[in-house]
């Protein structure tokens, strides 16, 4: 049987800004949560699943041709709160994160769309039903101890930020499943045009 590997298609982001962001996990220590380390923080464009070796390096072409053919560009980190957005009617519904979350950018949207219509020509994969909104995880929360605490007791987590991170490339990466949590490594590094 061949090896499958767990592929996703992400932004990385500059030493400092995930230096920055790290902080938050200081700022809420009551928060029934699992904090990502400063090394795992990204913006995922497009997660594929388990990939073998072969789908892998038509990803890996693919992401290289799609990036080619948009121009490097940035984006802002504008609040810290919790999401992803809470549906309407569901009384009692816990947060399942605290993310970072991005301004609209039609850059970002064009070559997510692009990487995804192209992707889906030749991969099997789900793509997610809902709008794309830009984010970094900085923590997943225990839904179930989360209920535990009195509504009003519960942090509130929403802050005003400003950081603007370049995009001059997109990876391709590997999540491996550890016992201390996701390991990532980048299979790929695709440059956007100048």
């Amino acid at each position: 049987m061949q090896k499958k590997h767990r592929i996703f298609i992400a932004i990385n982001l500059p030493e400092d800004i995930k230096r920055e962001l790290a902080k938050y996990q200081d700022r809420w220590p009551e928060l029934p949560a699992k904090w990502m380390n400063k090394d795992q923080l990204h913006i995922t464009l497009e997660f594929l699943g388990d990939l073998t070796d072969q789908e892998m390096g038509e990803v890996c072409k693919i992401t290289k041709e799609v990036a080619q053919r948009h121009k490097s560009f940035s984006i802002s980190l504008e609040k810290v709160l919790y999401g992803p957005p809470l549906r309407q009617g569901f009384a009692g519904q816990a947060p399942k994160m605290v993310w970072v979350e991005g301004g609209e950018s039609d850059d970002i949207k064009d070559l997510k769309e692009d990487l995804q219509d192209c992707l889906l020509e030749e991969i099997r994969f789900r793509p997610e039903g809902r709008e794309f909104i830009p984010h970094i995880t900085l923590c997943r929360i225990s839904e179930w101890e989360f209920r535990k605490i009195e509504p009003e007791e519960r942090p509130e987590v929403n802050e005003d930020i400003s950081f603007f991170i370049p995009v001059e490339s997109i990876e391709v990466m590997e999540s491996e499943l550890k016992r201390g949590g996701p390991a990532y490594a980048i299979i790929e590094s695709c440059i956007l045009s100048e």
